[in-house]
């Protein structure tokens, strides 16, 4: 048997290829949309993509499902409840995809979304005990999928509950302690709370130390796993149903192309939003006036997915040569309205000095003086509540999770200095630098986020 885990960083999430060394045939479950890595494997390794699995319609990105069936011919699976706008194949309780001796089994497990399947992988077609089980978001290592994102239409989160409930406590701990757990997701995925950083575990580990695999009733399951949970990314629905459609296939080949200063400036004149993925610092040291600073090194996927809208045309303003890598990770959530970027940034700052701003940013110590004057500013703490509730914050501080920004502007007073603040000083840039371009003026964020602030100050806790 062949087996791999493919991890994407920026989106915390794990795909899969399962192949049978004897007969070449593969299946991939779970793909992103650039499939490029998983066919040159394919290729190197002499295996035939025979099949396409997703555990579920993904909310946190676009599959890669019609790209691989496009370039391969495989047939795409969801599980029985799955409506698509495409062919699939139905994927029952107890089905057996048969690769040669590797054999694949099917568990229906909804909860997270009501067609949501694991896949029980066993290497030889008689064996007893699994090698592992794929859990998409029924189950994480440390947590389970959440049953809240509303990503599917119709049904509740109480009902989605109760059938995690089910999938969880009776189905995935039913199977033995030694069977392997390779989920979705990792640390960070806003499609749970408590999400480990280690990439794979076991059934008996999970037992033992996963909060929501302890024995408890319904009721307390489903209080427990929604409790706490962040804001889910504006774009989750969005990618929710694109993923049930027939689209337009990401092309690496096709990618958007360099534009001159001129051009660049034509296309944001009419219109199209600066994305720029530069540092902070090197933000707030210059950028083009109403430009949203999503930092490539992090979450910009997700980050750009909460902050910006899919159907607005963008304009990218990369880290050097880093250019085609930012529209490709537009591209895996399906942001794929990009115009064009700019390259070599620096330069076509300098060619658009006109519109060039600064923007501010404070330390703790200039934030506590402020706060000490005749006109303090309105402090606003872009992160979690689990974080506010585990970390504490700043008194008297408004709260608003980065994922509801967008759609809360309305609560941000504009006739008074704003200072936003996160943990570090990374997702404050990002929200600072939304409000400016919805016409806040006298916004900064905070250097060094929470973390500076507690290190003057005796934290504030509920």
């Amino acid at each position: 048997m062949f087996f791999a885990q493919y991890y994407l960083d920026c989106l915390s999430q794990a795909s899969y290829m399962i192949a049978d060394d004897t007969t070449g045939h593969a299946v991939v479950v779970d793909p992103r949309r650039d499939v490029s890595e998983y066919l040159a494997d394919a290729e190197a390794r002499g295996f035939s993509v025979v099949g396409v699995i997703n555990t579920h319609f993904h909310a946190d990105f676009v599959a890669g499902h019609l790209e691989m069936a496009a370039r391969t011919g495989a047939w795409i699976g969801y599980g029985s409840r799955a409506e698509t706008e495409y062919p699939i194949r139905r994927l029952a309780e107890g089905e057996r995809v048969v690769l040669g001796d590797v054999v694949l089994e099917i568990m229906e497990t909804p909860g997270h979304t009501p067609e949501s399947i694991s896949v029980l992988v066993y290497e030889h077609a008689d064996d007893s005990l699994p090698h592992g089980v794929l859990t998409g978001d029924a189950l994480f290592v440390g947590d389970v999928g959440r049953p809240d994102l509303l990503a599917s239409v119709g049904v509740t989160a109480e009902e989605l509950g109760a059938m995690l409930h089910d999938s969880v406590q009776t189905k995935l701990m039913g199977l033995p302690d030694e069977v392997r757990v390779f989920p979705a997701h990792g640390a960070g995925s806003a499609c749970g709370k408590n999400l480990s950083t280690e990439k794979q575990s076991t059934i008996g580990e999970q037992r033992a130390t996963n909060y929501a695999c302890a024995p408890m009733s319904q009721d307390d399951f489903v209080a427990l796993v929604t409790a706490g949970q962040s804001a889910a990314p504006g774009y989750f629905a969005f990618d929710a149903d694109l993923n049930r459609r027939e689209r337009e296939l990401f092309d690496p080949a096709a990618a958007p192309r360099p534009l001159t200063s001129e051009e660049f400036a034509a296309r944001r004149a009419g219109g199209a939003v600066v994305v720029d993925a530069r540092h902070p610092q090197e933000f707030a040291a210059g950028h083009l006036l109403g430009a949203v600073n999503v930092p490539a090194d992090g979450r910009f996927a997700e980050q750009a997915g909460t902050v910006l809208s899919p159907e607005a045309e963008l304009l990218v303003i990369a880290p050097q040569n880093r250019e085609e890598e930012i529209v490709t990770r537009l591209a895996r959530i399906g942001f794929d309205r990009v115009a064009g970027y700019l390259r070599g940034a620096d330069d076509a700052l300098t060619s658009m000095a006109g519109e060039v701003v600064w923007a501010s940013r404070v330390t703790a110590a200039q934030l506590r003086t402020a706060m000490d004057g005749e006109q303090p500013p309105v402090v606003i703490d872009v992160r979690s509540c689990g974080e506010r509730s585990t970390n504490g914050f700043i008194r008297d501080a408004l709260h608003i999770d980065l994922g509801e920004l967008p759609r809360r502007l309305d609560e941000i007073p504009a006739d008074r200095p704003l200072v936003l603040h996160c943990a570090g000083g990374h997702r404050s840039s990002v929200a600072a630098s939304l409000l400016r371009h919805h016409g806040f003026t006298d916004v900064s964020d905070l250097l060094g986020g929470y973390a500076a602030w507690a290190l003057l100050n005796a934290p504030v806790t509920a």
